[in-house]
């Protein structure tokens, strides 16, 4: 990242160098809920949020907005809502989900060391270096495709993140303590609040991320016929989440 300069000359300056490649950026951009204290740099923030509005949305009419809270008052009293919905929400997942029984009760399998980083992400949630929630300025009545106007804009502001050396993770554990956010965030109504992004410096480091293979995935001419060209690249690390294969 280009060296720091003062937020008043912000303004004036390009963005960021970038060394991510996009094809690297998209596979690479894994969810990170594990951040040291280091707070994100204003210029950092500039570029993730310039990217996050570049956003196609449904007629360009761009109707989301990124709500972005680092450290003052109302910041701190907002991660402490919002801290202790997550750990409600994930109290109920993980006992539902069986994270504790199965495979989760084998310290190094995969469900167990998602239920760890789970664990230490919602316990220390008021101390992520910065808070965006993701907003969208409805224009009419709400419908099944409204999403696609805001959620693009997460996207690239999570590639955006992955390639300054940030992380982030979007969840939806702003969603029990809405109406005490509203108000002291003074949210309109019409507004929908669509998620909750914590950004940072990750602990640990990016990597390739594991997905079901292509050919369960992807459908060519009719459903359930994979295409003879989807086939993973060599080196491709595949998962067992997600529904069974039919």
């Amino acid at each position: 990242m280009n060296d720091p300069v003062s937020v008043d000359h912000l303004g004036e300056q390009a963005l960021p160098t970038d060394f991510v490649g996009m094809l690297e950026g998209i596979t690479t951009t894994r969810a990170i809920r594990r951040y040291t204290d280091d707070p994100i740099p204003p210029e950092a923030l500039r570029a993730m949020l310039f990217a996050a509005t570049r956003a196609p949305s449904g007629s360009n009419r761009q109707p989301f907005r990124m709500l972005v809270l680092t450290d003052g008052p109302k910041a701190g009293e907002a991660k402490r809502l919002i801290a202790e919905s997550g750990r409600r929400i994930w109290g109920v997942k993980e006992g539902h989900d069986g994270y504790t029984s199965g495979s989760g009760a084998i310290e190094n399998s995969p469900k167990a060391r998602t239920a760890r980083t789970m664990r230490q992400y919602v316990a220390n949630f008021e101390k992520v270096p910065a808070l965006v929630l993701p907003c969208l300025v409805r224009y009419r009545d709400p419908n099944p495709l409204e999403g696609a106007s805001v959620y693009p804009a997460c996207q690239n502001l999570l590639l955006a993140a992955r390639a300054l050396g940030y992380g982030g993770v979007l969840t939806g554990f702003h969603y029990s303590v809405e109406p005490e956010l509203r108000a002291l965030l003074s949210i309109p109504e019409g507004v929908f609040m669509a998620a909750t992004i914590t950004l940072g410096k990750p602990q640990g480091h990016h990597g390739h991320v594991r997905r079901r293979p292509m050919a369960e995935l992807i459908y060519d001419d009719s459903w359930g016929q994979a295409p003879d060209w989807a086939i993973d690249p060599p080196g491709t690390r595949h998962t067992q989440a997600g529904p069974p294969k039919a």
